[in-house]
């Protein structure tokens, strides 16, 4: 019985690494490029598996734009300084990212400066 537990249990967790490792990717992210965007924070959600920013970007004719940005979990985030608090809704923000490759109005969160100039990684 112990072996054959032993089996099943192998090969279920064979069978879940493809998943994993998808979960991780980061190919929809344009890593060679660093965009910076000027905006006010929408909504930060400190959450597993992945923080998240929204940021309302102006644009031209007064027409707001809502960017999507994902960032590491809150463990890693945590490492860096950043808190749950760190940004509130209203805060006015400099973020650098990696757009997301389609263009969309997305990307990986690569660094936040706050109104009063501190940077977090």
């Amino acid at each position: 019985m112990t072996k054959t537990y032993s089996v099943i249990l192998s090969l279920a967790l064979l069978m879940a690494g493809p998943a994993v490792l998808a979960h991780h990717s980061g190919a929809m992210f344009d890593r060679s490029k660093d965009v910076v965007l000027n905006g006010v924070v929408k909504e930060w959600q400190w959450n597993n598996p992945h923080c998240w920013l929204l940021v309302d970007v102006p644009g031209e004719e007064a027409k707001t734009t809502v960017w999507s940005l994902e960032g590491q979990s809150p463990q890693v985030f945590r490492g860096k300084g950043w808190t749950r608090d760190l940004l509130r809704v209203g805060d006015k923000v400099t973020v650098h990212i990696a757009p997301l490759r389609d263009g969309s109005a997305g990307g990986s969160l690569i660094s936040v400066q706050t109104a009063d100039g501190r940077v977090y990684n």
